[in-house]
């Protein structure tokens, strides 16, 4: 049964002492009913950066975890979940949120293992951060709710994880929006070395791979996140209030040891759990997506990305892709919320 959090007390103290208040949530026994869903339209177009914050957070254990989650929206809508990246927050979707709840969607946006108020529930698991962990963690999530179906949707992380459900479980996803595009990987295909200037883009992954880069990233982790918000979206000129609102994340206990390992597995210097070795089987073949599904790149993202036309194909079901401009970065929904709700509601169109 979930729980709810005082959310109005942002900084990590209340992290360690949240209170948890009584569930908010329908009966626990069944799947509750969704409604059609909204006509497809045009949201209206709320600037970046309307909204401060969320309602208050809850929480609900799902598989490895204790997930710290917001929910924003009506009980009965079809549900949206909207996947963080790293090293980014919930907070990604604070203008997104409000518009698909506006629209009639029920809104799910998670703190991924290693981000927020999520904590794992042994301290006896691995603080594993391979693709597949985090899928499972996703799915988990959604059976804790009794969500049997939803809208996925993510960027950076969160787009690998939308993809991963999307592809493997493809009776779980109603529909996929995906910030550039399909980012399913595997260990073999990262082993291949890349143009110079492609691997450069790709030092921080480097870096991590020493220990030097693991003390690096504990001692100055907010200095960290704030230069790759810099180069990954050189044009949005975000405030100090708006980076304030998601540092606290960082802080999470388990959130360097994720990160670290999420970098060194893919380079294959970090071993992954025997319990996912069939799923990254999987992945590795590169399954392609048949559920509807619309990709989003920005104009300006200085994140390593693949082409559009590198893709495209991996997409067999109706697709459309969108390039979003005027100075758009990495971060898409928090930069161009009303273009990444839009898709939102028109791939649920589809």
């Amino acid at each position: 049964m979930p729980e709810q959090i005082d959310h109005a007390r942002r900084q990590w103290a209340s992290f360690a002492g949240l209170a948890l208040a009584a569930g908010t949530f329908g009966a626990s026994g069944a799947a509750r009913a969704q409604s059609p869903g909204p006509a497809p339209g045009r949201l209206p177009a709320d600037a970046a950066g309307s909204h401060a914050a969320f309602g208050p957070l809850r929480r609900v254990e799902a598989g490895d975890l204790s997930i710290a989650y917001v929910e924003a929206g009506p009980a009965t809508g079809r549900t949206v979940l909207l996947l963080h990246g790293w090293p980014y927050d919930i907070h990604s979707y604070v203008d997104v949120a409000p518009a698909l709840a506006a629209a009639g969607y029920r809104v799910l946006i998670p703190y991924l293992r290693g981000y927020g108020a999520t904590r794992f529930l042994s301290d006896a698991t691995p603080r594993n951060g391979q693709q597949a962990a985090l899928a499972v963690d996703a799915l988990a999530f959604l059976d804790a709710l009794k969500v049997e179906t939803a809208l996925v949707a993510g960027y950076d992380w969160g787009a690998r994880t939308a993809c991963i459900l999307a592809a493997l479980w493809p009776e779980r996803c109603r529909g996929l929006v995906s910030v550039s595009g399909y980012l399913i990987g595997s260990q073999k295909a990262n082993a291949e070395p890349l143009p110079p200037r492609a691997e450069l883009q790709w030092w921080y992954q480097f870096y991590f791979a020493t220990e030097r880069g693991r003390e690096g990233y504990r001692r100055h982790t907010r200095e960290f996140v704030r230069l790759i918000w810099e180069l990954a979206s050189p044009r949005w000129h975000f405030d100090e209030a708006t980076f304030g609102r998601s540092a606290p994340a960082f802080e999470n206990p388990d959130h360097v040891a994720v990160s670290i390992h999420n970098y060194r597995w893919r380079l294959g210097l970090a071993d992954g759990e025997a319990r996912y070795g069939e799923l990254e089987a999987k992945l590795a073949a590169f399954p392609v997506i048949a559920v509807p599904a619309i990709t989003l790149e920005g104009d300006a993202n200085g994140a390593p990305h693949p082409d559009p036309a590198a893709y495209a194909k991996k997409f067999s079901g109706r697709y459309a892709h969108r390039l979003i401009t005027g100075g758009i970065g990495h971060n898409l929904p928090q930069e161009a919320p009303q273009a990444f709700a839009q898709a939102v509601v028109d791939v649920d169109a589809l």
